[in-house]
């Protein structure tokens, strides 16, 4: 069943920020967040991570005005609460979303913080706002130490980050998470519910020449965007990886939230190792329950690809 006909009859989309680092995986991820009748976008608030703050904000101004989303966009945090700022650039290229070419930008950022956004919103919320990362976690973190009363007033957190099995950066640890492990232990140690989308599904979302090629056939102006990313990031991930189809990270959060059966997640104890040397920003997992410790966090440890990408597709079609 197509996704659209699966939720013609919500009474009530579901309500989220979405906190990125565009990046060509965060711009799908927008991309599909904005076009689908199951979400109600409240805004896009930006850290650094994938580029610097100012090229991951013009990233996302750029991916907002090419498709036509009214969507405020909110410039947050330049680096990690603590450590030194990380980049992907060996991924994403200079500019952070290499491989493609916007109009003159004309849509601006907002003048507040993203952070204090973040707590105005949820302050004036009625507790039903899901909070998205498909980045570094440190303006949700911030915005949790800054304000402790927006605790109880988020619904839940979905991150695309870490792995219980292998990283991407080390061996022990995933990009988002290493890029500012003090804030994901933040976000971990909430009390609110963490649903976790790490590299153990990411990594089975390859988008392959032949996806690409599909994907292109709706011939709009998210399908032309599509292309013009995926075939940058393909290549760079092939250069660092040796895979022909990279991996979709960001938007697994966004088809999560559309259609959850994508997803299959296991009620776990996870903690962020913020101590170590070798294994800083590791999300270890107690897969089988050894501590026997109350679960805070939901892994995924399984996707439906072909879900997946018939949702991937169905967000594409949706733009003219």
């Amino acid at each position: 069943m197509p996704v659209n006909q699966t939720y013609k009859d919500n009474v009530e989309k579901q309500k989220i920020i979405l906190d990125c680092d565009p990046g060509h995986d965060d711009a799908v991820a927008i991309m599909l967040a904005g076009s689908s009748p199951a979400i109600e976008v409240l805004g896009i608030t930006i850290v650094a991570g994938n580029q610097t703050l100012e090229k991951t904000t013009i990233n996302a101004l750029n991916v907002c005005q090419h498709l036509g989303l009214d969507i405020p966009v909110f410039s947050g945090c330049d680096r990690p609460m603590i450590r030194e700022r990380k980049i992907a650039d060996d991924i994403h290229g200079e500019t952070g979303l290499d491989g493609t070419h916007f109009d003159p930008l004309t849509k601006k950022a907002e003048n507040k913080h993203a952070v204090q956004f973040i707590i105005d919103r949820l302050m004036a919320s009625d507790g039903d706002i899901t909070l998205v990362s498909t980045g570094p976690l440190t303006n949700y973190a911030m915005a949790l130490r800054l304000e402790p009363a927006i605790t109880t007033k988020i619904k839940q957190f979905v991150l695309m980050g870490g792995s219980y099995q292998l990283g991407n950066v080390t061996s022990a640890a995933e990009f988002n998470i290493i890029a500012d492990a003090d804030a994901a232990h933040v976000v971990f140690t909430s009390g609110r519910k963490v649903v976790m989308i790490g590299l153990d599904v990411t990594r089975k979302v390859l988008c392959y020449p032949s996806i690409v090629e599909r994907m292109g056939k709706a011939d709009n102006k998210a399908s032309k965007l599509f292309v013009d990313l995926m075939n940058f990031y393909n290549h760079s991930q092939k250069e660092v990886f040796g895979w022909d189809g990279g991996p979709l990270h960001d938007p697994v959060t966004i088809a999560y939230l559309i259609d959850p059966s994508v997803v299959t997640a296991k009620a776990m104890y996870t903690e962020i190792d913020i101590r170590s040397t070798q294994s800083y920003g590791r999300t270890n997992c107690d897969y089988f329950g050894y501590l026997k410790k109350e679960s805070n966090s939901y892994v995924g440890i399984d996707i439906d690809v072909d879900k997946f990408w018939n949702i991937i597709e169905d967000g594409i079609k949706m733009y003219k």
